[in-house]
C-alpha cells in the first residue's frame, strides 16, 4: 500500500471535489431565484439536493459491496461533471424544470463519492496513518468550503453563470483524474455479512455502544448546524445592516479557519486509541455547541468572530475523531455504518432546516441557536449518565457487560 502517494491524491482530489461543490452550492441556489423569482423554487431545489442525499444513504451499502475500488469514485465525479454541463447546453428557458434533477443527482454523487471513500479509506491508507490523513482531509474540506463559498459570488459578477457552470464541471473532472491513479489494498475475505448488512449493523451497534452513542449525538449535533446555518444570514445582517455579506463571510472564514485548526491539532494530541477518540469526539462537539451559542449572543462583529474560532475547533476535532474511530470498525460493517451516517446528516439537516426556519420568526437568533444545539449538548448529558452508569453496572457484575 503507497501510503503517501494515496494520501496525497485522496486530499487534492477532496479538495478539488469539495470547492465544486460549495461552489455551485450557492452558484446555483442564486442562479434558481434569478431564474425563477421564486423563493419556493429555491426551497424545491435544496429539498432535491437533500433528498438526493438520503436516497444514497439508502442505496449505498449495496452499491458499494457491488462496485469497489476506483471506479464508482471517478464514476460519481464524472456525473456531477455532466449534469452542470447540462446547463450549458440547454436553454434558460427549459431549465426550471430540469433543476430539480440536477440537485437531485448533486446530493446523490456528493453523498455516494463521501461514503465510498470514507469507507474505503482503510484499503487505501496505512492503519496508522489513518488519524493524520483523516486530519488532512478533514483541513481541506474546511478550506474547500471557505473558497468555494466566497469566491462562488464574485466569479459569478466577474465572468458569468455559464462560466463558473464551465469551471465547476471542470474541478468535477480533474478529481476525477486524481482518483485514477489510486492503488486499493487487496483483501482476499469477503466483506459481505452472512445473515444481511442492517441485521450485521445492528449486531455490531450493540457490541459497540459507544459507536451507537455517536451516530445519536451526530444525529442531534445536525439539528443544531441545520439552525446555525439559517442563523447565519440573519445575524450577519442585524449586527452589520450594511454589510451583510461581509459579516458573513468573515464568520465563514474564522469558523472554517478554527476547524483547519482543530483537525490540526486533533491529529497530533498524544493516544490514539479507541477510547482516546471517542472522548475527542464528545469533547468536540460539546466546544462547537458551546462556541455556537455563544457565537449567536454576541451585539458586535467582533465578538461574533472571537467565538466562530472556538466553533470551529470543536467541528474540527469531533469531524476528525469521528471519522477515525468509525474507520475502526470492521470492514464488513464500515459501509453500512457510513451510509447510517449520512443518513442521519441528511435527513437530520432536512429536518432541522425546515423545524429551525420558522423559530427565527418568533425568537431571537441567539434564542434559537441555544434551543437546537442545547440538544447535542443535551443527548451528551445523557450519554454521559448513561456511560457511568454502565460503568457501576461493569464493575459490579461477575460477568463482563457486551
Amino acid at each position: 500500500m503507497t501510503t503517501p502517494r494515496n494520501t496525497h491524491l485522496i486530499v487534492t482530489a477532496r479538495l478539488i471535489s469539495d470547492f465544486g461543490a460549495f461552489l455551485n452550492m450557492v452558484a446555483l441556489a442564486t442562479y434558481v431565484y434569478l431564474l425563477s423569482n421564486s423563493a419556493m423554487s429555491v426551497g424545491i431545489f435544496l429539498a432535491s439536493r437533500v433528498g438526493g442525499g438520503i436516497f444514497a444513504s439508502l442505496i449505498g451499502t449495496r452499491f458499494y459491496r457491488r462496485w469497489q475500488r476506483r471506479a464508482p469514485l471517478i464514476a460519481f465525479d464524472l456525473l456531477r461533471a455532466a449534469l452542470l454541463a447540462l446547463l450549458l447546453i440547454t436553454p434558460a428557458s427549459q431549465q426550471a424544470w430540469l433543476l430539480p434533477f440536477i440537485a437531485f443527482g448533486l446530493g446523490l454523487g456528493n453523498s455516494m463519492f463521501a461514503i465510498g471513500l470514507n469507507s474505503h479509506l482503510p484499503r487505501l491508507i496505512a492503519p496508522a496513518q489513518l488519524l493524520k490523513a483523516n486530519a488532512w482531509i478533514t483541513s481541506a474540506s474546511s478550506a474547500a468550503m471557505v473558497g468555494g463559498s466566497l469566491v462562488s459570488g464574485l466569479l459569478v459578477a466577474a465572468f458569468g453563470f455559464e462560466t463558473v457552470f464551465a469551471l465547476n464541471a471542470l474541478t468535477y473532472l480533474l478529481a476525477a483524474l486524481l482518483i485514477m491513479p489510486l492503488r486499493f489494498e487487496k483483501t482476499d475475505v469477503s466483506e459481505q455479512p452472512e445473515r444481511g448488512e442492517w441485521f450485521a449493523l445492528r449486531q455490531g451497534l450493540r457490541s459497540a455502544p459507544v459507536v451507537a452513542a455517536m451516530l445519536a449525538v451526530t444525529m442531534a449535533d445536525t439539528l443544531g448546524s441545520a439552525a446555525h446555518n439559517v442563523g447565519f444570514p440573519i445575524i450577519s445582517k442585524l449586527l452589520t445592516p450594511e454589510a451583510a455579506s461581509t459579516t458573513l463571510g468573515l464568520a465563514l472564514s474564522v469558523w472554517a479557519s478554527g476547524k483547519l485548526l482543530g483537525a490540526r491539532i486533533a491529529s497530533r494530541l498524544k493516544g490514539s486509541e479507541n477510547s482516546h477518540l471517542e472522548r475527542r469526539f464528545f469533547c468536540g462537539v460539546a466546544l462547537m455547541s458551546c462556541g455556537f451559542i455563544l457565537m449567536f449572543q454576541q451585539h458586535s462583529l467582533v465578538g461574533l468572530l472571537l467565538f466562530a474560532l472556538p466553533a470551529g475547533l470543536g467541528d474540527g476535532v469531533s469531524e476528525v475523531s469521528l471519522m477515525s474511530r468509525l474507520q475502526r470498525e470492521p470492514a464488513a460493517l464500515r459501509l453500512p455504518i457510513f451510509s447510517v451516517l449520512t443518513l442521519l446528516q441528511m435527513s437530520g439537516f432536512g429536518i432541522g432546516m425546515l423545524v429551525a426556519a420558522p423559530f427565527y420568526a418568533w425568537w431571537t437568533p441567539g434564542a434559537v441557536v441555544m434551543l437546537f444545539h442545547g440538544i447535542p449538548l443535551g443527548t451528551l448529558g445523557v450519554v454521559t449518565l448513561l456511560g457511568i452508569r454502565r460503568g457501576r453496572v461493569a464493575r459490579s457484575s461477575p460477568t463482563p457487560v457486551p
